[in-house]
């Protein structure tokens, strides 16, 4: 049991704003030899104490939204998943080159908790912890799946090396645990060498994300919307000052975060007053994150809806561009099974009702193509997919991270937006109504970023490309391939246990 939770803990240090990604390979490794050899039933207690000693740290950001109970329910919901996984992890083990099938399985669990319940949970997936590890380059041949199946897969092979020649199995012993862990090991690197193919040659704009800030932590920002607002505008201003003086460059995109206006543009002049004279005095079209009131007729059993968008606001114009985020956030953007939770937490009403938007998220922001990826879309494989097969140039990732306060959620959102620039060949805008933002190349290097709570502008030069990695080519099959090789294993094992089960029993 402390072996299992110190895995746990280690792989959670491995994580950003940590960059001690080398700590999931022990964490996988001392893991790996306390499943090994045992039964499905130790594999799901052991795997549960390990997921809870990770993802308990991971989410802890989520308590100051709703306080202690609801961070802890969705850590045990969670563990669960990965619960059931290392069961079956536990059943592969007595499979040769168990490491490999291991890792499968794995992978499995990751694939499920991905997906549902509603629509999924896909933080803390072992590949969002690696931006800065070797293993990075993996990500533009199969995505985050396949980098979370190698950092599993060396970290097991590790440990299963480390372990017999602990015990000195013999040198032939060692010989598939060293291979399996050489090869995962070059994995990164040899993922390097592959280039992205297609597209047409590189184009470079100027890109600005404003940070305009909060003007308070905590649940009641949203109570200060106007200020909000008038803060973005505020400081598009002083970068419209900064580059008349020459002190900054003219930028052809502005990207402001998610909700940085709450109050709907479309139905406030105010709000829209304020939105066109920052375009205005800046020049270029904004894309900005926005709240909208949908009518009348899209209300349903919880009340009037609104859609969490983006929008494309152009000066003198206003939006001529529109952008729903489509994988809206169960318990905070919507409340599923309301009357249900009611009975269990008073912080169900503080619930939106919003509806998800359709499209691809893709917009034309004065002649650039924008993937759009509003929060925590970033972590949902299919959906930037979807944008860049759409003809997606560059990524945005507006966000509002203001409600968690100083917490480490910022930073593992800023991980999994490089890990996407990488896997799909583009350079990426993550802009935040309070922090951090950063500009990252196509490589997944952070070339700025700002200070949490810190108004702040950030404008780069960004490279804009057309290019089909492996990754957006292949889409989702090396997961199935992962997944098919998992239960592949686990079918295996079952019946083969039970047949030595059953020939010991004989005896």
């Amino acid at each position: 049991m402390v072996a299992a939770a110190a895995g746990g803990y280690l792989l959670y240090l491995s994580f950003p704003p940590s960059t001690l990604w080398w700590l999931a390979l022990p964490a996988f490794g001392l893991f790996g030899v306390v499943l090994r050899g045992g039964s499905a039933r130790a594999g799901f207690g052991y795997g549960f104490v390990f997921s809870m000693a990770f993802l308990t740290p991971l989410l802890v950001w989520v308590s100051s939204l709703v306080q202690w109970l609801p961070w802890i329910a969705l850590s045990v919901f969670e563990s669960l998943f990965v619960a059931v996984a290392c069961a079956g992890m536990a059943v592969v083990t007595r499979l040769p080159a168990w490491p490999l099938w291991a890792a499968a399985v794995w992978g499995i669990g990751e694939s499920v908790r991905s997906r549902i319940p509603w629509g999924g949970m896909p933080w803390g997936r072992v590949g969002f912890g690696q931006p800065d590890g070797p293993f990075l380059p993996v990500a533009a041949i199969g995505g985050v799946p396949l980098l979370s199946f190698v950092t599993v897969l060396a970290g097991l092979a590790l440990g299963e090396l480390v372990r017999r020649l602990v015990v000195r199995e013999g040198i032939a012993s060692v010989r598939t645990p060293a291979v399996i862990a050489v090869a995962a090991l070059l994995t990164g690197p040899i993922a390097a060498l592959v280039p992205a193919f297609g597209g047409g040659p590189d184009r470079v704009v100027t890109v600005a994300a404003v940070q305009g800030n909060v003007p308070r932590l905590g649940l009641d920002f949203n109570a200060q919307r106007r200020a909000v607002l008038d803060n973005h505008v505020r400081v598009t201003e002083e970068l419209a000052a900064d580059v008349a003086a020459g002190r900054a460059e003219q930028p052809d995109v502005v990207v402001w975060p998610e909700n940085s206006s709450d109050i709907d543009p479309l139905q406030n002049p105010d709000a829209a007053a304020q939105i066109d004279r920052a375009a205005t005095a800046i020049g270029v079209p904004i894309l900005l994150g926005t709240i909208l009131r949908n009518p009348p007729e899209m209300a349903n059993s919880d009340g009037p809806t609104s859609s969490n968008a983006a929008v494309v606001w152009e000066p003198g114009v206003g939006v001529v561009e529109r952008s729903d985020k489509r994988r809206i956030q169960p318990f905070g953007e919507y409340m599923p099974w309301r009357s249900f939770f009611r009975l269990f937490s008073p912080y169900v009403d503080r619930a939106s009702n919003f509806l998800p938007g359709p499209g691809e998220g893709a917009l034309d922001v004065n002649g650039v193509r924008v993937g759009i990826a509003i929060c925590w879309e970033i972590a949902f494989d299919d959906l930037l997919a979807d944008s860049v097969a759409a003809g997606a140039e560059m990524i945005a990732v507006p966000s509002n991270n203001a409600t968690f306060g100083f917490t480490d959620m910022t930073y593992q959102q800023l991980a999994m937006s490089r890990i996407r620039a990488v896997e799909f060949d583009r350079s990426a805008v993550v802009v935040t109504t309070s922090g951090v933002s950063a500009t990252v190349t196509p490589d997944g290097t952070v070339t700025a970023r700002t200070q949490q709570f810190t108004p702040d502008t950030l404008v780069d030069r960004t490279t804009l490309r057309t290019t089909v990695t492996l990754a957006s080519q292949l889409r989702s099959g090396p997961e199935w391939v992962v997944v098919a090789l998992g239960l592949g294993a686990v079918a295996v094992a079952v019946p083969a246990r039970r047949r030595a089960a059953g020939r010991k029993s004989d005896v």
